[in-house]
């Protein structure tokens, strides 16, 4: 096993990036390279959360046999010389302690170089390649090569502030007298930096998370409350997507114009082509029926756009588009939520205990629906169970975010040892429980990262950084992601380690280093940051804590003007109002929609067969015809006759064509008046608007 749960978890993490990647990306419209950059900063920064617990039991063996190898000599010697003098000593104290190898044990000298690895790839990542690829995939320009020169444009005044904040801290290294500048220390100082932003930011977005995760599950448990949020959700969703409409349609109108002043032979008019293919489809047509291919443009009399305006408007087109199929996909999932919450508040009172769907499901049920997931066993799921589930959820997760901020504000006690973390784990480093060691640890660093990583998901910058899922999150959104998970992460490690007292620049314990630590360096070289700012920051999650279970955040941006659900709030009122009645409205659209589809199909199979009955008629008839002798006039006629005055055939046709091809909404009263009545049992009136007296061309309307 020595390595195999390396490389095992390196593989299922890759694939929990990749899945995480293709929820909220697009793999068949974005760029490669945005998606390659943005998977490549996830994995790494979920490398670190997994791979950490087997770092901590390697490093608690290592100790181990450490202390073995020094504890020998001492207890050989001091037997023998007690032997000398009382040979009633007994022998067995000579027996040193026995260390037991981890099941995941790494041979030395491995995660050193991976830990090296890893890191400085997600920190050239961080603070390099992806603030440039992400001004490259947002630029509006038409080459290689214009993208270049604006994404550096865009980033200079990003780089320089980095290098004003790293030369500060060099200035200060330098003049001290006691310090010798190495590139051992110069490589310390960088590292600092970095995990002191990473550290400032990290507090703000696990303060909120510690208190809003157990509390979303606790309302998720009330669906009472939960349908009252989406009816909110949805007003202000209905707004957005109808400004986002409005602002495609400017855009568009602004982009028919130029495409109707720049002809087929300007030489502007291949980036009028580009501009045109990131338009929709149905914008695409009307423009196109619209351009004269042999007209030829006059640069004496018409004035025409520059490249940059038209780079621009490249730009426009690009975040107008995302934004509106994203309000629009957006709005589909949030109605399917909402008839789902009203079909349980429904299905609570049923005394059937079978729950029933307002709509049918788009497609088919499949086995796990047919035999497991029955509709008795989702009324008990979802009228009784989940809401107790969620509950107990919210209660442990809440005994877990307390357990957290205690730690956090203890973790630099070692004498007693105050932190809960580091109790559990020293708890099971004497029995060498390496398996219970590397779950806690697991355990412990998933629930601060899901608390930290879950507010990067629901952080919103008005539209510039907006994630969302179903692949409708946009480039820029996707690589500010990385950009955040490859600074909070290192910070975030080395947090962890110093609740489990495994961080000695923290906890000043004369231990064992952990290969994750060996490569960051003595942080003593910044006695300031790492004797001051790494253990009193951390105390300010409290304040966080109180602040973000008072609604502080919320009440402030509803006093700025940005509506936020609040249930004390006649703002919030009036927004669930509309949003119930918007829910309301589109619920009764899609039931006629569905009513007419189930119309059409139940005249179908009624129908159909008398369709294929009339149809083989005809054919048959029409070979006995074709078989004829047409010498003979009187014969023809007799045939012609024959094949014409049928009295009932062309009714007929007629009836079972009409109910095949469109809605009965107006239908012919004397003809299907006694089927309907028989076997609908509704009654028929009023004729088609089309019918004539000429019968050849009856349908042609409909």
């Amino acid at each position: 096993m020595s390595g195999a749960a390396l490389g095992i978890e390196i593989v299922v993490v890759f694939f929990l990036a990749l899945f995480l990647l293709h929820r909220y990306g697009d793999f068949r419209k974005q760029q490669r390279m945005v998606l390659f950059g943005t998977l490549l900063a996830w994995y790494l920064c979920f490398l670190i959360v997994f791979i950490l617990p087997l770092d901590v039991s390697t490093t608690i063996y290592r100790q181990c046999k450490n202390e073995e190898h020094t504890a020998v000599p001492t207890v050989s010697s001091t037997v023998s010389n007690q032997t000398a003098t009382n040979s009633s000593v007994s022998p067995t104290k000579s027996v040193s302690k026995v260390c037991y190898k981890p099941w995941s044990y790494i041979p030395d000298g491995i995660m050193p170089v991976f830990w090296r690895v890893v890191y400085w790839t997600s920190q050239c990542l961080t603070w390099l390649l992806l603030p440039f690829m992400q001004s490259y995939a947002r630029s509006g320009g038409f080459s290689i090569t214009g993208k270049i020169k604006t994404a550096l444009i865009e980033n200079a005044i990003y780089y320089g502030t980095y290098l004003l904040i790293f030369g500060s801290l060099l200035i200060y290294v330098a003049v001290h007298p006691q310090w010798h500048l190495s590139w051992y220390e110069l490589q310390t100082i960088g590292i600092t930096a970095a995990n002191t932003w990473g550290l400032f930011l990290l507090v703000l977005l696990l303060g909120y998370g510690l208190v809003e995760i157990p509390r979303s599950y606790w309302n998720a448990s009330r669906h009472g409350h939960l349908l009252i949020k989406t009816y909110f959700k949805a007003a202000k969703l209905m707004a957005e997507k109808a400004d986002a409409e409005e602002n495609l349609e400017d855009i568009m109108e602004e982009v028919r114009k130029i495409s109707e002043a720049i002809k087929y032979n300007h030489p502007l008019r291949k980036y009028i082509d580009t501009i045109l293919r990131k338009c929709p489809t149905d914008y695409q047509e009307k423009m196109g029926r619209n351009m004269d291919d042999y007209e030829d443009f006059d640069d004496k009399q018409n004035t025409y756009p520059s490249e940059k305006s038209l780079v621009k408007l490249h730009k426009q087109v690009i975040y107008a588009v995302q934004r509106h199929n994203r309000t629009r996909v957006q709005w589909q999932i949030l109605l399917d939520e909402a008839f789902h919450l009203e079909d349980v508040a429904k299905n609570e009172t049923s005394s059937s205990r079978q729950f029933v769907h307002s709509f049918a499901p788009a497609e088919p049920p499949g086995w796990i629906n047919r035999y497991i997931y029955t509709p008795t066993v989702e009324w008990y799921w979802e009228c009784m169970l989940r809401q107790w589930f969620y509950r107990v959820l919210a209660v442990v997760l809440s005994v877990f975010s307390v357990v957290v901020v205690w730690s956090e504000c203890t973790f630099f006690s070692t004498r007693p040892v105050l932190s809960l973390f580091a109790v559990f784990i020293q708890l099971a480093e004497r029995e060498y429980n390496y398996l219970y060691i590397e779950m806690a640890c697991f355990i412990t660093i998933f629930f601060l990262c899901t608390c930290v990583y879950s507010t990067v998901f629901r952080i919103r910058v008005f539209n510039y950084y907006y994630f969302a899922s179903h692949h409708q999150t946009d480039a820029y959104s996707l690589q500010f992601s990385g950009m955040l998970f490859c600074r909070l992460t290192p910070p975030l490690c080395l947090n962890f380690l110093g609740l489990i007292h495994m961080d000695s620049a923290i906890s000043h314990q004369q231990k064992e280093q952990t290969a994750y630590t060996s490569i960051m360096g003595s942080m003593r070289v910044l006695s300031f940051i790492a004797n001051g700012f790494y253990i009193y920051y951390p105390m300010l999650i409290v304040i966080l804590c109180i602040a973000t279970y008072f609604s502080l955040g919320t009440r402030c941006l509803n006093l700025l003007g940005f509506q936020q659900f609040m249930g004390d709030n006649n703002m919030t009122s009036d927004l669930i109002d509309e949003g119930k009645e918007l829910i309301r409205r589109e619920k009764r659209k899609r039931q006629r929609v569905e009513d007419g589809e189930n119309r059409r199909r139940e005249w179908k199979e009624r129908y159909g067969n008398q369709r294929d009955d009339y149809s083989a008629r005809n054919r048959n008839t029409h070979s006995e015809l074709k078989e004829t002798n047409y010498s003979d006039t009187a014969n023809a006629s007799a045939n012609r006759q024959a094949k014409y005055s049928r009295s009932s055939g062309r009714p007929e046709r007629d009836r079972i064509e009409l109910l095949q091809d469109a809605e009965p909404l107006d239908f012919n009263a004397e003809t299907l008046s006694d089927d309907l009545e028989s076997e609908m049992g509704r009654h028929a009136g009023g004729r088609y608007l089309s019918m004539s007296s000429s019968r050849s061309r009856i349908f042609d309307d409909v």
